[in-house]
């Protein structure tokens, strides 16, 4: 069996700058490299419907903003299997096969779900469709037999959940599931990019984020407002880096050849750093650099954006043909499960048969 691939997102609103650079761009770089038999790229709207359930309208209006977000950051439905969750029905019923390999403090000791039940305040009152979502996530990635999962390292944790319940279906019935393996960003600054507030993380909910879609005047007012250093307060005053979220920006976005267009002043980011931490190098130039650098990358996002925005009904047709062939794939496995399980009774002649013979000697 050859490697592959599967990842997603939740469709709770626009993809943004962190979901790009930790995991959409290197998605497209994948999907062109060809290293790779299969790709599955997936909008996961069952596991944004476990805290959102109460409005699964936001769930169904940003299904069509996160593929064209995909489409546009040059995901190719030719190349790779763009599908919807909730479409491939075979996910669910892994799922609760699953469930009966885990105990309840298994998941309770995931510093992942930890920290999102604090931060949706689900403390007190925990859905339990959200506090099973690491094993649904499990059969995500089991169900298609993935190798490899492109994911932040806030996501090991479920990763290595993922790869328990692998273990424990395959001795406690067959070697039928695949254990996966992460594959974390190649630039660690886009492990975890920043919200333009300098706070640890860029989140919708917090609203400092700048998205694939945004136009160039937005961007702009976005990056003018960006955290940088309390301490700079005259151009002439030593500023510093770390924790300075222009320059972690730059980091995860520059190139040389972005200094050489748009600063040629410097040949490189550590050029600029070094002046900077001497001192005499302003926020602003900073900020409009990093702006010309974001425009420069988004722009042929936008152009390719707006040519697919002119045929919404064809992005339906795409997710709709890449959840047949996703359930196609996604069935086979299911085939392998009922009958590692012994749960495939109408397809075992061999069952049939000793059960007439049993019952025709009585």
């Amino acid at each position: 069996m050859g490697k592959i691939i599967l990842t997603g997102d939740r469709p709770t609103g626009k993809l943004h700058l962190g979901h790009y650079i930790g995991s959409l761009r290197r998605r497209v770089q994948l999907q062109d490299a060809g290293d790779y038999e299969r790709m599955f790229v997936f909008m996961a709207d069952v596991q944004a419907l476990t805290d959102n359930a109460d409005n699964p309208e936001k769930i169904r209006q940003n299904i069509i903003e996160v593929a064209l977000d995909y489409l546009s950051a040059g995901l190719d439905p030719n190349k790779c299997t763009l599908y919807i969750q909730s479409q491939i029905p075979e996910l669910a019923e892994l799922t609760t096969y699953l469930m009966n390999l885990v105990s309840v403090s298994r998941v309770q000791r995931n510093p992942t779900v930890k920290t999102e039940i604090k931060m949706r305040n689900f403390e007190a009152n925990i859905p339990l469709g959200f506090f099973c979502y690491p094993v649904s996530q499990a059969a995500d990635i089991a169900a298609f037999k993935a190798t490899t999962v492109p994911a932040g390292e806030d996501q090991e944790p479920m990763l290595e959940l993922t790869r328990e319940l692998v273990r424990r279906f395959n001795q406690v019935y067959a070697p039928v599931l695949v254990e996966p393996e992460i594959m974390l960003p190649e630039n660690a600054t886009a492990r975890r990019l920043p919200g333009t507030d300098g706070k640890e993380k860029m989140s919708k909910s917090l609203g400092n984020c700048i998205y694939l879609s945004d136009d160039a005047d937005t961007v702009w007012q976005k990056v003018r407002s960006m955290y940088t250093d309390p301490t700079h307060v005259n151009v002439s005053d030593p500023g510093h880096v770390e924790g300075n979220a222009v320059f972690t920006y730059l980091d995860a976005f520059s190139t040389d050849e972005d200094f050489a267009t748009f600063w040629p002043e410097f040949h490189n980011l550590e050029e600029l750093k070094e002046a900077y931490q001497k001192g005499g190098i302003g926020d602003m130039k900073c900020k409009k650099l990093l702006n010309k650098v974001i425009n420069k990358m988004l722009d042929p996002i936008r152009q390719r954006r707006e040519e697919y925005e002119k045929d919404i009904p064809e992005i339906y047709n795409i997710l709709k043909k890449g959840s047949e062939v996703a359930r196609e794939a996604a069935a086979k496995t299911m085939d392998e499960v009922r009958h590692a399980m012994r749960i495939d009774y109408f397809d075992d002649a061999e069952l049939i048969r000793s059960q007439s013979e049993k019952y025709k000697k009585q």
